[in-house]
């Protein structure tokens, strides 16, 4: 019962927050920490809108597990926009907290701190912090992340804004899994957009991790998701390709 409780609380968190918070090389957050671990991480993304041009992006970024609770990572991220050619985007920090054991109660949990420094510097920084929700029903796993993020330092007035991942995989082979992801941004964290306003990406997307020697593996998850909402109605591909070692 208690697993079940704990399935119906994350779920039910995703359907609270049915709309988008992504951009195209985004992903979905998990909440578990490896200490020791280092990795090579790679996420790119391209998104289409109508009657504009393909929007890319791509990060390239390295991690490492400091302790048993603390991920740390360095990302350069990359962009393609307006039909213009790649250029540098970004510098990115991300932290991540494991808070509980993992399996030591229904739903694990964790915290995530990114800081990203636009090359554009009239954007000041970007900060995303939120808590990271995962728990598992048999073979099936479910995560729930909600996210807030807001531009400090920058040029222009801008608010806190409330943002949402999800994701649930059916754990089938440890070299493929299976299930969906999903991203949303619903305006200001503390007054709502209206519903016309707000947009949301789900879609299919598979998983896996394949080990390539003593302590080392690739992990991969790819998606296609789609925004039928009136203010983007977009169509996303992304992937995450990671060698851990």
């Amino acid at each position: 019962m208690k697993k079940i409780f704990a399935v119906c609380t994350v779920v039910g968190s995703c359907c609270l927050l049915n709309q988008a918070f992504a951009e195209p090389a985004d992903y979905v957050h998990t909440p578990d920490v490896t200490y020791g671990e280092r990795e090579i991480d790679f996420k790119m993304g391209s998104l289409k809108q109508p009657n504009t041009d393909r929007e890319s992006a791509a990060s390239i970024g390295f991690g490492y597990g400091v302790t048993q609770n603390w991920f740390t990572e360095l990302y350069m991220k990359y962009k393609r926009e307006n039909g213009e050619g790649t250029a540098f985007d970004a510098y990115e920090w991300e932290n991540k907290f494991q808070l509980t054991d993992p399996g030591k109660y229904p739903i694990d949990t964790g915290f995530l701190l990114e800081i990203e420094r636009p090359k554009d510097h009239s954007e000041g920084y970007e900060v995303t912090f939120g808590p990271l929700f995962q728990t598992e029903f048999g073979r099936v796993q479910v995560n729930t992340n909600l996210l807030f993020k807001r531009n400090y330092q920058a040029d222009f007035s801008n608010a806190l804004q409330l943002g949402y991942q999800w994701q649930v995989k059916y754990r089938w082979l440890q070299q493929f899994e299976y299930g969906l992801q999903g991203f949303g941004e619903v305006g200001r964290w503390d007054k709502w957009d209206a519903r016309d306003q707000q947009s949301h990406r789900y879609g299919p997307a598979i998983f896996g991790k394949i080990p390539v020697g003593t302590r080392k593996a690739l992990n991969y998850n790819m998606a296609y998701l789609i925004d039928d909402s009136s203010v983007t109605r977009s169509n996303t591909f992304r992937l995450q390709v990671e060698y851990e070692f």
